[in-house]
This record gives structure tokens, sequence and C-alpha cells, in this order.
């Protein structure tokens, strides 16, 4: 076989897999002469030998065809628009720049390292070596080098497509009603479904079409205001323009599970809390979060390295549903992204009745606990309810395995996310065995508060007009805290402290480029953030107006003076100061957290700081306390996800002025819908936020709060920490050292160090005290590991067009049929007994209230009045 033959072969065994042999010809033939295009020569002047050179370059360049498959003119133009010098030096910049990236593939790494090198260095053929230099220089120039990246986005943009529409406000604002009325009603399910941006999609692309064909095609004219009712058929960005506003006002409020734990009699029991405070207290905290986003823009939405997995399936949705598909075999698969969807959103519909109705005991696959239900060592070890789940296999729920959303989440971080996990399952096991600090006259793992006696605390006996009284609380008892909830909060302490040091030190040069755009931006108001970044998607981003700075300024001042005012208007008893001071820690927090949330997807919340800094200010309060939490837990995590949707736009190319209107009308419109709804599910949902509940609103989050608050917000840090549970304390002081010491080793040794993350790591220990455990990791460990690190490794054009897209279809068929289930049957008390729907919750693991030592008569601990 000739040198030209063995190519030729090796080109169409490596990526022109096709069952149609003239297809697989006429594939091949397009590559090539795509590639000799980008020549300096017409395809008939090159010689056979330089053919040959160009079949081999073909060859070695193993993601040629998911290069070329999308945009191959595109890719060609450019490569043929730089020299080889320009294209080293782009190589060589980005080289340092992405040197540390976890997300960078590393074969592209590797690729651009052999090219630096040099021609000769390289062992390349000369002809060769320019092409591939050119061809990667223009990925990071004029393309995005991530993968995921350009399987979801283009890199050009027509400024012509209709966006920010009459239609699309229309769309818009009837699924920010819908969803964020019944997400509220649902955010307090364990596990919880919601109507999220894949399910809103699919809702909003049949509602986009029949208005595009419903409406007339008039031109109104509205006090000078022209624009067209009807602009044609719906588009991708209209669709994308709904969709962001769904996605920002359609989910629920966090700040009402701090509502549930203000108001409801089973913990601090206000009746106050009405529907007046309720409102303002959202909207100062959406708003307030608001503010804080667009500031954040230039640390984390302009900059590449900011990937933001978390919304790339959004992106691919909206391609699926609305841009024509080139048909093509891809490993064997033909079928187009557009019919996976509804298959796999039709599968999942049909089958999630099995394990979250019909047969519940393999949503919570306690099996291991089944074999003997009453033991309690092998409840509190391979337990899903009360224990720590070390179980090979725990569900067969998909809302239960995408818990960690396995097929979004780049694999490192979901595998530094499991370590960290059974970190803390070793940690808990150690404490509760060795009854530390009488953990073992608890449940090992749960977010309740314990007297002397084992029993729950009582908060009213230490209780005096809603403050707290010193004399009662030296005659009752401390406040003591399971193995479980003990392991979380010390984690959250070094966490905090790692994550500010780590990512300060790590993306110092980024942080600082960004605050002075900052100060430039307040400095010269006509100076856009976009010329600062010379990226395809900032550059194309160039020809639409943005939003000034001080539109986010103005919101976030006028949100926090609202604040002030519902703080002062109610009997919160919690001083301005207090709440500034909060403010400033968690906007201190905020550029870490998102640093990591936009290359990883793991959110950090600072709640749990702030309840500490809380406490000391306003110890005795415990509306006080939870006030500090909220802004600073709420805002920060309503920052976050506003900042996720400006990166979503951003990608999408849709003007920054109609995304900013969009965000604001969908936010206010959320804050009286959500409210509406919280108010109603207080007055007329029975034994809410308990154990017991039918509907499974067992309310995880604001127990934990509760916990918390009497911990820390009343009984306070002080008798916590110096006289309880003192070394907890110096979690602050370990996170340093982590943070630091890791930064420094991974600059010597960032070879082997690379995919070590130690922030995401300590994340995963914090997952506990709360009634999650392994049971909620360990499936989509599994999942992850097959779809984000071998079929991706394997098989990188397969996962590419259809991962993302499998993903979506299963996530909304499932919340789809868990609504069904929800409101039709569970929430009406339409219930299905039978040894498959009460086996996992007959033994102890599904009691949740067995423990490893009894409480010895009398309690245990200082003898009464001894503390203080």
């Amino acid at each position: 076989m000739s040198q030209y033959e063995k190519q030729s072969s090796l080109i169409e065994a490596n990526f022109l897999s096709t069952n149609d042999s003239d297809a697989a010809s006429e594939k091949k033939e397009a590559y090539i002469t795509t590639v000799l295009y980008a020549g300096e020569k017409d395809e008939f002047e090159y010689t056979t030998e330089e053919k040959e050179r160009i079949y081999a370059f073909i060859a070695t360049v193993s993601n040629l065809r998911d290069i070329l498959d999308e945009d191959p003119e595109y890719i060609v133009d450019n490569m043929k628009s730089l020299t080889l010098e320009e294209s080293l030096t782009i190589l060589k910049e980005a080289a340092e720049y992405y040197k540390e990236d976890v997300n960078f593939p590393v074969d592209m790494m590797d690729r651009i390292n052999v090219l630096l090198q040099g021609e000769q260095m390289s062992g390349m053929d000369p002809y060769c070596y320019q092409l591939e230099a050119r061809l990667q220089a223009v990925l990071i120039k004029f393309d995005s080098p991530y993968p995921e990246v350009r399987a979801v986005v283009r890199p050009v943009d027509d400024p012509t497509v209709p966006c920010e529409t009459f239609r699309a406000y229309a769309v818009g604002i009837f699924w920010v009603c819908c969803a964020s009325f019944i997400n509220q009603m649902y955010q307090q399910r364990q596990p919880s479904i919601t109507l999220n941006a894949t399910v809103l999609q699919i809702l909003i692309y049949p509602s986009g079409k029949f208005i595009a064909k419903a409406l007339p095609n008039w031109n109104v004219n509205i006090f000078g205001w022209k624009f067209p009712l009807n602009p044609g058929p719906w588009t991708f960005k209209e669709q994308m323009f709904a969709t962001i506003m769904t996605n920002v006002g359609g989910g629920a409020t966090n700040f009402f599970s701090y509502a549930l734990t203000m108001r409801l009699g089973i913990f601090f029991d206000n009746e106050w809390v009405q529907y007046g405070f309720l409102f303002l207290m959202a909207f100062i905290t959406q708003f307030f979060g608001f503010g804080l986003a667009g500031i954040m823009r230039r640390y984390v939405v302009y900059p590449t390295k900011a990937v933001w997995p978390t919304i790339l399936p959004i992106l691919q949705l909206n391609r699926a549903l609305l841009l024509p598909e080139t048909k093509q075999s891809i490993h064997g698969w033909t079928i187009s992204k557009y019919k996976l969807f509804w298959i796999s959103f039709v599968a999942m519909f049909v089958y999630f009745f099995i394990p979250d109705y019909l047969f519940t005991a393999l949503a919570t696959f306690n099996w291991m606990t089944w074999i003997a239900p009453k033991n309690k060592k092998l409840a509190f070890i391979t337990g899903s309810r009360m224990g720590l789940g070390i179980n090979p296999w725990t569900t067969f729920d998909w809302s239960v395995i995408n818990y960690t959303t396995p097929l979004i989440l780049p694999f490192f971080a979901a595998l530094n996310k499991y370590i960290g996990v059974w970190v803390g399952a070793l940690v808990i096991i150690g404490l509760y065995w060795s009854n530390y600090k009488y953990t073992a006259y608890f449940p090992p793992n749960n977010s309740n508060v314990y007297d002397r006696t084992g029993a729950k605390y009582n908060l009213t006996r230490v209780m005096t007009n809603h403050a707290f009284d010193e004399e009662k609380y030296r005659n009752y008892s401390p406040v003591y805290i399971g193995a479980g909830n003990m392991t979380m909060l010390g984690a959250f302490y070094c966490l905090y402290t790692c994550a500010f040091c780590y990512i300060m030190l790590n993306e110092w040069k980024t942080i600082i480029d960004g605050c002075k755009g900052f100060y430039r931006s307040l400095k010269d108001r006509k100076l856009s953030n976009y010329e600062m970044f010379d990226d395809q998607f900032s550059r194309t981003m160039r020809k639409y107006k943005e939003v000034p700075d001080w539109w986010f300024i103005a919101t976030l001042i006028i949100a926090f003076c609202v604040g002030v005012g519902a703080i002062v208007g109610y009997p919160t008893n919690t001083p301005i100061w207090s709440v500034v001071v909060v403010i400033l820690v968690s906007i201190a927090l905020l550029i870490p957290t998102t640093v990591i949330f936009s290359t990883t997807g793991y959110l950090i919340p600072g709640d749990t700081l702030t309840v500490i800094i809380g406490g000391y200010m306003v110890h005795g309060n415990p509306i006080a306390s939870l006030i500090c939490r909220v802004f600073g837990f709420n805002t920060d995590e309503q920052a976050e996800s506003f900042i996720g949707d400006q990166k979503l736009a951003h990608y999408a190319r849709m003007p920054p002025r109609g995304v900013f209107r969009a965000q604001m009308t969908a936010t206010l419109l959320q804050c009286f819908v959500t409210t509406g709804a919280i108010t109603w599910l207080i007055n007329h949902t029975p034994d809410l936020c308990t154990s017991t509940q039918p509907a499974r609103l067992v309310c995880a989050f604001p127990n934990q709060l509760y916990s918390n608050t009497v911990l820390l917000g009343v009984i306070g840090p002080h008798r916590t920490y110096d006289v309880i549970y003192p070394a907890l304390k110096y979690g602050f002081l370990v996170g340093v050292l982590v943070g630091v010491g890791f930064w420094a080793l991974r600059r010597r040794y960032v070879k082997y160090l690379k995919y070590v993350h130690p922030v995401v790591i300590l994340s995963g220990i914090t997952r506990y005290g709360a009634t999650y455990n392994l049971s909620y990791f360990t499936p989509g460990m599994y999942f992850s590991f097959i779809f984000m690190f071998l079929i991706r490794r394997r098989y990188l054009m397969w996962w590419t067009k259809y991962n993302y897209i499998l993903s979506s279809g299963l996530t909304a068929g499932m919340a789809f049929s868990g609504i069904l289930i929800f409101f039709a049957l569970q929430y009406t008390g339409h219930s299905l007994k039978w040894w498959g729907t009460t086996v996992q919750t007959a033994g102890v693991d599904g009691a949740g209230v067995a423990t490893l030592r009894t409480v010895p008569v009398g309690g245990f601990g200082p003898q009464v009045g001894s503390w203080q």
C-alpha cells in the first residue's frame, strides 16, 4: 500500500466513519479540499508529495472533524488570514494564560507545546507544521478552545436576528409567573424538582411558535417607540431572551427558606412575618444581588476561562430546537439532537412514575439496611436517610442521580467533590464512634440541635420575650450537635478562608485586571468593557450598546435603601451597622466563589460564615441573626445566578441593555408571585417542614437554618466555640494554611496537582449535616465517569453533539413527571402503600432517631448550672 493510500485510509478510519461508503468518500474529499483551501495554492497546483503531507496532517489532528463540521469556511478563512509568526504569538500567550486551566483540553495544550518548540524540534513536516499552528491559533483567537463551548455556540453573530421583541416579552412574562409559583411551591421538597431553564425552554418553544403565527403583522407606535408586533418566524435569540427571563425570574427565592424559619410555629413563630415583609425582603435580596452581578462581569463573564459548564445545556437545547442541523453519522449514530431529546424526555417521563410513586424504595434504595432493619450500626454506615450512605448503588431515581448534575459538570470537579464527601464520611465515623463531644448520644447525620438529655433543643426554655435569657439557659442545657453537623460546620469554616486565599493567589492577575477595568469604566463612562478583552465573543459584542456600571450601582443602592426601610419598619431588632458589615464580608467572598462556580459549576454558599458574624454582633436575637444571614447568602447566591445569565447572553450575542431590561422585569414579577406562593404554602399546607409531611415538603434547609441559628444566633458563637466546641474555630486557620500551602505546592508541581482542587474537596465535606450523604453522590459519580471522562475522551464528536441534549431530555422528563405526580397524587393525599413504598422507612434508617449510645439517667455533660 502506498503512503497516499495509507494516509487516506487513516483519515477515513479516524474520523470519517459512516455506514455509507459513498458518503464516506464524499466526506473525506470535503475535508481534504477544505484543508487544501487553507494553503497558498489552488488544489490542482499541489504535487502528489504535497498532498500526501497534507493527508498526514489531516490524519494526525484527531479533532479536525469536530473543528470543521460547523463552520469550515470560517475556520479556513481565518487560517489564511494569519501568518506563522502571528499564530505562534497567539499560541505562546495561550500557553501562559491557560497553563493551569483544568477545563482546557489536554491534547490541545500538548499540541501547542509541541508547536512552540519550533519546526525542527517538533519533528513535523514544515508545511503541516504551519497548517496546524494556524489552525490551533484560529481556535483560540477566532473561536473557543473548549470543545464543549464550540458544540453549543457559533463563533459568528448576526445582529439583525430579532431578540428583544414584544412577543418575547409576552412569552417570557407568562412563564415567569407560572414557573416562579410552581418552583416556590416545590422548593422545600427533598429531593427538589424544579422547572429549570431546560424544562422552561420546552414550554417556551411551542409558545413562541404559536404567538408568531397568532399575532398580526402590525407596526406599533407607543409614545414614539416604534416596533413590529410580529417580526417573522420565532428566532433562537427570542427563545434565549425569554429563557433568560424565566431563568432569572422563574426560580424560587431562597429568602423564603429563611421566612419559613422565622414564621412557622415549629421554629421561631413570628406572626408579624406576613406578605408585606416577605415581599420587601425578596425585593431587596434579589435586586441587591442583581447590582452585584453587574459589577462582577469583568471577572467571570468576559474572561474565556469562565466556561460556566452549568449553562451549556441551555445553549445546546436552544440550538436543537431552533437552528437547522446537518445530518451526519457519528460512531454509527445518525439521530438528530431534536429527536434524541424527545425520546429521552418521553422515556424518563414514563419511567419516573416507578421510583417516585409506584415503587419508592427504588428512589431511596437503602437495600443494605433491609438485611437487618433493626441493626443500628448497619443503618449508621449504609443508610440513605440518617446514615452515611456507604452503599455501592443507592438509587434508581434520576432526581437523586442528577443531584450532582453528572452529565454537565467537569469530571475533575465531580471527582474532587466525591473525594471530599468520602473524607467527610470517615471524619464522621471517627467522631461518632469515639463519642467526641457526646456525638454518640445523637443520630449521626442530621441538622438538629439537642439538649443534655438527647432530646431536641427546646428554645422556649431559654427565651424571654423573643430574646435570650442567660439564667434560663444555665438552668436548662448547653446546645449540642451531631457528628454530621459538626463535620459540616468545621469544613465550611475551612472552606471560606481556603477559597479566599487560594483563588486570590491563583487568579491574582485576572482580579487585578478586573479592578482596573472597573475603575476605568467609572472614570470614563464611554469606555466599553468589551474593548478590554480580545476574544471572539467580546469582539462580536462590541456592536451592541453595553450596560454602564452605574446602572448596576444605582440598582444596588436602591435595593439597600429599601432594605434599611424594611429592617427598621418591622420588629426585626436588627442594627443596620450589622447588616453593612455582613454585606462587606459577602462582597469580599463573592469574587473567589464566582470564579470557582464559573469553572467547576459548584456554588459555595456564604451563609454559614455570616451567621457566625451575625452571632457575634447581635447574639441572643434569632431574627437579627437570620437577617444578617440573608444578606450574607441570598445576595451572593442571587448575584451568581444573575451572572450566569449574563454569561448565557454573552455566549448567545444578545444586546446587553435588552437583557438588563428583561432581568429587571422578570425579577420584579417574581417577587410578587413567589411571595404569594409562600404565603399560600404557609397557610394551607399541614405538617409543613416536618419529617412526616406526606408530599416530602420536609424543608431541609429551613431546619438547618433553625439549628444553626439556635447554635450561633441565640446561644451565640462565644458559648459555642469557646466553651462547647473550641476546635471548630480553628477551621478558619486550617483553611488559610491549606489554601496558601496548596497554591505554593501547585506552582511547583502543577503537572501532578493540576486537577486537584482543595476548595472543591472541602465543599464535598460540607455535604453532611442536612440529611445529604454519599447516597446522593455515588450514582452520579458513575455517570460522570462514563459520560464526562470515558465518552468525552474516546468519542468526543458523539459527546459534543449528544451529551447535553441527553441530560436536558432526562431532566425535563423527570421534572414534568414529578410535577404531575406531586400535584395530581401526592399533594392530594393519594398515597400508594405496599412493601415497595414502605420498606425503606421500616427500619432504623427510616425512623432516623436511633443513637449509638443510650443517654444516662440525668443526662450527660456538666452538671446543671455549671456552664456559662
